[in-house]
């Protein structure tokens, strides 16, 4: 009995189509025509469920979602610098107004430097106590309270980057952190307005505070600008995927063809070291034994000669490097007598060819130009005088007679 019950539940998840399909030849084609038409269906049904509508917003938490409260206290606490005192002090005020709206009590202990909240027995909202966590962690990383306080608000988070471990030499570090900020603040301006988010650099960490997408992306480009990727590339990128979202025609398609793909270039090659230090091959068996001074002896012989002998050859090598160390010591002193090799004084004048002959008349046409180039030299051929000049001088004549 058991079993036939099996059976016709699983005969009963078939549909009748299917069912019929099996049983007969000619209900092979039907059978697929409905396994695609369910298919297609399903594909809509998914493109709408993850396409949002516009305007739309969740609805918010109310006591009438928990009217009975929470049933134990929670809290966090966190430490803070000697430099934000003051600035907490100010804002104090302000800040248990903002938490006293989702009745969480806060207290500032300025002897600790620590910031603790805790829930209450009015305290209707479990995740309040999260945010309210967030918050002070905002406050102790020198983020203005005008900004943190919008981590109370239902669509809103933040993330706290800690890049103070991504690179080791602190100089460096200084540099990428830099240019994360940009100049006058540009690189940063550029990345908010982008990804609609407030960000943030302290020190050793980032805070970013806005929408959860804008998040994941601030995260991204400041974890590859401390890797040494420029934070230009990642803010091209976002630009282009601002624009393809306005498109509803883009929306279910692969951004891929759009987006650049930047290239590493090829640094130069590292400085290789003068000296290369070469590892020997590896091998399981130890060194050999040095010879010592007696093997030495007995293998050239000069064990077995006599210590008169020996000696006699000890003076004798002694004697060949002192008078190698003589004759270098010498030339050394010898090279200040050495006179230097003096520079000619007159330089070498290239002769004329006197194979060719002398060209006589080109040499004449020189003299006669170097003879009216002189001031005050005829010239070699006068021309005609002018009429109106020998018209003038006999004028001058008349009058003089005159």
């Amino acid at each position: 009995m058991q079993a036939a019950g099996k059976l016709q539940t699983r005969r009963s998840r078939f549909p009748p189509t299917t069912m019929a399909s099996s049983m007969t030849g000619d209900g092979v084609s039907e059978a697929q025509t409905g396994k695609k038409s369910q298919k297609t269906k399903s594909q809509v049904d998914e493109s709408e469920l993850l396409a949002v509508p516009d305007g739309w917003k969740e609805p918010s938490f109310t006591k009438d979602d928990n009217p009975r409260g929470l049933l134990e206290e929670s809290s966090f606490a966190t430490l803070f610098p000697k430099y934000r005192e003051a600035y907490l002090k100010e804002c104090w005020p302000l800040v248990e107004k903002a938490l006293g709206e989702s009745n969480i009590k806060a207290t500032l202990d300025l002897i600790e430097g620590s910031i603790t909240v805790c829930t209450t027995k009015k305290t209707y909202d479990p995740y309040a106590i999260v945010r309210a966590r967030d918050l002070i962690k905002l406050l102790a990383r020198s983020v203005p309270f005008e900004q943190a306080v919008r981590i109370l608000q239902d669509d809103m988070a933040c993330d706290i980057i800690k890049i103070g471990t991504l690179v080791r030499n602190r100089e460096r570090f200084v540099k990428r952190r830099q240019r994360l900020i940009g100049p006058k603040g540009s690189t940063l301006k550029a990345l908010e307005l982008l990804t609609n988010c407030y960000v943030m650099v302290q020190g050793n960490t980032v805070s970013a505070l806005g929408p959860f997408n804008g998040l994941k992306e601030v995260r991204k480009v400041v974890m590859d600008t401390m890797k040494n990727i420029h934070p230009i590339y990642n803010i091209k990128t976002l630009m282009i995927k601002r624009e393809l979202s306005k498109d509803p025609d883009l929306r279910m398609q692969s951004w891929e063809r759009f987006l650049p793909k930047f290239r590493h270039k090829n640094l130069a090659k590292r400085r290789e070291p003068k000296k290369k230090s070469v590892k020997k091959e590896y091998t399981p068996f130890p060194p050999a034994q040095p010879e010592s001074t007696v093997d030495k002896e007995l293998a050239t012989g000069e064990f077995f000669l006599r210590e008169s002998v020996k000696k006699r050859k000890k003076m004798e090598e002694i004697k060949v490097k002192q008078a190698e160390a003589l004759t270098k010591k010498q030339e050394e002193r010898n090279k200040a007598f050495i006179p230097p090799k003096e520079k000619p004084l007159m330089k070498k004048t290239t002769k004329a060819p006197t194979e060719g002959k002398l060209d006589i008349e080109a040499i004449k046409e020189k003299v006669k130009k170097a003879k009216t180039k002189k001031l005050g030299a005829p010239p070699v051929n006068p021309g005609p005088p002018n009429s109106s000049t020998t018209g003038k001088k006999k004028k001058s004549k008349t009058k003089n007679k005159g």
